[in-house]
C-alpha cells in the first residue's frame, strides 16, 4: 500500500473531523478537581494551559506535553513515559496520546496512524460532549492528523516530532537516545539483518513485509563465522538487526555465550556512524540458555539490562525470553507480568529435563516490533492472525 502524504491542508478532506469554536467552552461551570478543571482554569481565571497539567488538571507542573501545548505534571511525565510506545495486538496504541490513560479510546481512521485518545481528554479539551460525536462517526481523523493545529483547549506543537524526541531523552531514564519518529511521507521499507533465527513470518503478519517482498529487505544468517565488516556494509544499510539464542530444548552447534558475541560484533558492522539520524534498532533475544555470568556480560556489552518477557496462561508460566533491545517501550513496566527469577529458575530445569523445545519463542517477542510503525512503512493495515 502506497503511504498516503498526511493531510495536505490545501486538499479537500476525505474523512470526518470535528471543529470547536471558542463558544463551545465560553462559559465553564466552577468544576472540582481533575481534568474539568482545564477549561475552568483556562477561560475563567485567564491561567496559561502550559502551567496546568494536561493530563489530570494539576497545577504542579514539572515539564510540558511534548505533543499539545500545556504542562505535565510528574506523576503523569512518568506514566506517559511507561506508556508512550505500546501497542495492543490489534496494532494500535493501548493508551491516549494526550493523558496515556483511559478506559474507552477513540481510534484514529488515518490509516498510517496508530493513534487513540480517550473520551475524558477529548471531552475536557474539545469540549463537552465531542466524544460522543466522534465515536458515531464513520472514520475520524485524530489531532496530531488534522491539518488544522487547534480544537478546543487542544492546541498540537510545532514540530511535536522534535519535541516528543527532546521530551524524551530530557525526562526518560533510559541510557538509550530516542530517535525521532518519521513522518508517513519519508517513511521508507524496514532493511532487516536476522542472526540464528528467522523473524520474516512475524515482520511479514505485523506489515513490515510483504508477502514475496523483496529478499533485499530481510537478510537471514545461521551462521556468521565467516562474516565481515565488509559483508554487512554489501548487504546493508540495515535499519534492524535482530538476533537469538536457540530455544531451550534445541540442540545448540556452539555455546550459547557465541551468540551473544557474534551478535554484538555484528551489531559494531551494522550501525550507522557515531551522531547519525537515521532510525536504526537492535534486539538480543535470550531464549533462556545465558547462565547468569553471560547475562552480566551481556548486559555490559550491550549497556543495559535485559527485560524479561513472560507467556503466563491459565495462572502458570508457560515461557519467558531476556530481551536487550533498544525499542522503544519494551522496558515499559505495564507491558509485562512480572516474574521472579526462582520462576524463571524452575520453568529452566523443567524445560532442561523434559528435553522439550520452547514453542515459537518468537511470538513472545513478535508485537515489540509495532513501535517501529513510527519509523517505519508498513504494507498493512489489519494484521494477521496466523502465528
Amino acid at each position: 500500500m502506497a503511504a498516503i502524504p498526511a493531510l495536505d491542508p490545501e486538499a479537500e478532506p476525505s474523512m470526518d473531523v470535528i471543529l470547536v469554536g471558542s463558544s463551545e467552552l465560553s462559559s465553564p461551570v466552577s468544576p472540582g478537581a481533575g481534568r474539568d478543571l482545564i477549561a475552568y482554569e483556562v477561560k475563567v481565571n485567564q491561567r496559561n494551559i502550559e502551567d496546568i497539567c494536561l493530563c489530570c488538571g494539576s497545577l504542579q507542573v514539572h515539564t510540558q506535553h511534548p505533543l499539545f501545548e500545556g504542562g505535565m505534571c510528574a506523576p503523569c511525565k512518568d506514566k506517559f513515559l511507561d506508556a508512550l510506545f505500546l501497542y495492543d495486538d490489534d496494532g494500535y496504541q493501548s493508551y491516549c496520546s494526550i493523558c496515556c490513560s483511559g478506559e474507552t479510546l477513540l481510534i484514529c481512521g488515518n490509516p498510517d496512524c496508530t493513534r487513540c485518545y480517550c473520551f475524558e481528554c477529548v471531552d475536557s479539551l474539545v469540549g463537552p460532549g465531542t466524544s460522543g460525536k466522534v465515536h458515531a462517526m464513520s472514520n475520524w481523523v485524530c489531532f496530531l492528523c488534522l491539518p488544522f493545529s487547534r480544537s478546543g483547549l487542544l492546541q498540537r506543537r510545532r514540530k511535536w516530532r522534535g519535541q516528543l524526541k527532546a521530551f524524551y531523552d530530557r525526562e526518560s531514564e533510559s541510557p538509550l537516545e530516542m530517535f525521532e519518529t518519521v513522518p508517513v511521507w519519508r517513511r521508507e521499507p524496514v532493511r532487516v539483518l536476522s542472526l540464528f533465527e528467522d523473524i520474516k513470518k512475524e515482520l511479514t503478519s505485523l506489515g513490515f513485509l510483504e508477502s514475496g517482498s523483496d529478499p533485499g529487505q530481510l537478510k537471514h544468517l545461521d551462521d556468521v563465522t565467516d562474516t565481515v565488516r565488509k559483508d554487512v556494509e554489501e548487504w546493508g544499510p540495515f535499519d534492524l538487526l535482530y538476533g537469538a539464542t536457540p530455544p531451550l530444548g534445541h540442540t545448540c552447534d556452539h555455546p550459547p555465550s557465541w551468540y551473544l558475541f557474534q551478535f554484538h560484533r555484528l551489531l559494531q558492522y551494522a550501525r550507522p556512524g557515531s551522531g547519525s539520524p537515521r532510525p536504526f534498532f537492535w534486539m538480543f533475544v535470550d531464549n533462556l540458555v545465558l547462565n547468569k555470568e553471560d547475562q552480566d556480560v551481556a548486559s555490559r556489552f550491550l549497556e543495559m539490562e535485559p527485560t524479561t518477557i513472560p507467556d503466563v496462561r491459565g495462572g502458570s508460566l508457560q515461557n519467558a525470553v531476556r530481551v536487550w533491545s533498544n525499542i522503544p517501550a519494551i522496558r515499559s513496566s505495564r507491558q509485562w507480568a512480572l516474574v521472579s527469577e526462582e520462576e524463571l529458575s524452575l520453568l529452566t530445569q523443567n524445560r532442561q529435563s523434559s528435553k522439550l523445545a520452547a514453542k515459537q519463542p518468537t511470538k513472545l517477542v513478535k508485537n515489540c516490533f509495532l513501535p517501529l510503525r513510527e519509523y517505519f512503512k508498513y504494507f498493512s493495515t489489519e494484521l494477521t492472525s496466523s502465528l
